[in-house]
């Protein structure tokens, strides 16, 4: 058989109706706003008319820690949920809307892989519902707001020095990272350093994926602090009238958008916010809409367990009062020999030794889980072609002596067919009891919260806090907002701040040198390592490769 690439497998694929679609989710015609035959929004009011209804089991599809070999997270997500509804079960699946930077950046895409995707594919890793473009527009408007405040006399005393907004564009551009605007003369604004972050980091995401209404989406646009005056009071978007046209941008950028896996799966995907910079998780409301709808809802949370699943439990379940049933770990060989010092080009090897070394990560990641959130898991291997028995074997021991049952995992290749075992075994766990518990208790100092994240889950020694952050802190805490959870802003590539770090390290300590009040969403951003809210292209970026014909047909995403 020859080999297809993902998007020839998307475009090859006979998509429903998105009304045919609606019906096998359960959704009733009045709350569906089509964008086209294979898109539609989803009215939020209908969670109201389903309030009575029974949530179904929520399950979290996380990873071990992210290598240039890949794991396949979103493409297992939706393979379980093809998976689910090949064994019998009423299932949804709630994703994250990909963003532009690492479509045209590294990733490429991020709609699944093989013969488990979203489609149609295009639309969703490039312009979608246009859900982005409006979460920029709501940003770049609060930005031009609080200048133009100062420009026209500055009325609340804000010290340009200390603001803390910055613009935003939904594009790997290190250019914009730090700049100097309002050149030019009197007329052409206020002389400042400025910024931009990549859209997916603004607190404008985070807010509206936590936002249950338009009423609760104004009141967190409200509390979203833009800077300091030059006596040390908060400003916030409130203070600035800016809420109200914000959320008149967002209004339709609210509604979750659903589309179909190729199996004709109904699938959620809305909002995409970045788990190293900002919380990492789909919205709420799409995920509760999911436990409305089906009886298993599963869900993803970005990059590894350590970022994306981290901030899952402590900041969105808790916000949202949801309670996990089950979570799955997802791993692959390749990407354990790699921790396990094995350099890409020689992955494809039979390499036990090397995967010995790389298997701590999956099981810290796992202990994680199990141990400190008092949640069954599984851990789903990512099939390859390359794998073999004796390795597969090794990681199903290791695993089964922290008492995790292992499921090989083969959607890529064989779609929902593929993903039957692990949906029996999350099935399974399903019904086992479990004892959710946050990480951290709320009502703890700052420090003691950092220092719980980073012993607990990341194995540190503890936080040191620099710079900026020590006088942060306190201001912080004076505010009145230490009662917060943190969204830790760190690399993906490892369990401690140092990217280099691979595997499972030990005697390291996290530094952080940044922390940053979100009233709007509700947390605390601490930046730790050399972490960036603004990536920047690759040497050789994916946008090289992609294309469009004279036809409109799009070649190179995958």
């Amino acid at each position: 058989m020859a080999y297809k690439s993902d998007i020839e497998i998307a475009q090859a694929c006979e998509k429903k109706k998105i009304t045919e679609i609606a019906k096998i989710a359960g959704v009733d015609e009045k709350y569906l706003e089509q964008y086209g035959n294979y898109k539609a929004k989803v009215d939020y009011r209908m969670l109201k008319d389903l309030a009575d209804r029974p949530d179904g089991k929520l399950i979290l599809v996380t990873a071990i820690t992210p290598t240039p070999a890949g794991e396949g997270k979103t493409t297992t997500s939706v393979g379980l949920t093809d998976g689910l509804r090949k064994i019998g079960k009423n299932a949804v699946v709630a994703l994250r809307e990909p963003s532009l930077g690492p479509v045209f950046g590294i990733k490429g895409g991020a709609a699944g892989g093989g013969y488990a995707q979203v489609v149609p594919m295009e639309d969703i890793n490039l312009h979608f519902t246009g859900d982005f473009h409006a979460i920029g527009a709501a940003n770049n408007l609060l930005a031009a707001m609080l200048d133009n405040h100062i420009q026209q006399g500055n009325e609340l005393g804000i010290d340009p020095k200390r603001i803390t907004w910055k613009r935003a564009v939904d594009m790997n551009d290190r250019q914009l990272r730090q700049i100097v605007d309002g050149l030019g003369g009197r007329m052409q604004g206020v002389p400042r350093e400025d910024g931009f972050e990549i859209t997916v980091a603004s607190e404008v995401m985070a807010v509206l994926c936590l936002a249950s209404d338009i009423p609760d989406l104004k009141k967190r646009l409200g509390s979203i602090i833009v800077g300091y005056t030059y006596q040390g009071k908060p400003v916030t978007a409130h203070d600035l009238k800016a809420e109200g046209a914000m959320a008149a941008l967002l209004k339709d950028a609210l509604k979750p958008n659903l589309v179909q896996t190729l199996e004709g799966t109904p699938a959620f995907i809305h909002g995409g916010p970045f788990a190293n910079i900002a919380h990492g998780c789909n919205s709420v409301t799409a995920t509760r809409m999911a436990m409305k709808l089906a009886d298993y809802a599963v869900t993803e949370a970005g990059f590894a367990a350590d970022l994306g699943a981290e901030k899952f439990f402590d900041i969105k379940c808790r916000l949202a009062g949801l309670t996990p049933s089950a979570v799955v770990v997802v791993a692959t060989v390749r990407a354990l020999k790699y921790h396990g010092g094995v350099p890409k080009a020689e992955l494809n090897n039979e390499n036990l030794e090397a995967l010995e070394k790389g298997l701590p990560n999956l099981l810290q990641h796992v202990g994680n889980i199990k141990n400190v959130y008092g949640l069954p898991c599984v851990v789903a291997i990512n099939a390859f072609p390359t794998d073999t028995k004796a390795e597969l074997d090794l990681v199903e021991e290791k695993c089964k002596e922290l008492g995790v049952n292992v499921a090989l995992s083969e959607v890529w290749a064989k779609g929902g067919e593929g993903g039957m075992a692990l949906a029996e075994e999350v099935v399974r766990l399903c019904e086992q009891p479990g004892h959710f518990t946050p990480s951290y208790e709320l009502d703890l100092p700052i420090r003691d919260k950092l220092n719980a994240i980073a012993t607990r889950i990341y194995h540190a020694d503890g936080v040191d806090l620099v710079g900026n952050a020590i006088k942060q802190e306190k201001e912080i805490e004076a505010m009145g907002c230490g009662g917060l959870p943190i969204c830790m802003a760190k690399t993906q590539y490892s369990f401690s701040d140092d990217p280099a770090k691979l595997g499972a390290p030990k005697g390291f300590r996290v530094t952080v040198r940044n922390l940053k009040v979100c009233g709007g969403a509700g947390f605390i951003v601490a930046l730790t390592g050399d972490i960036m809210t603004m990536p920047g292209l690759p040497k050789v970026p994916a946008a090289e490769k992609i294309d469009v014909d004279e036809n409109g047909v799009i070649s190179g995403l995958f």
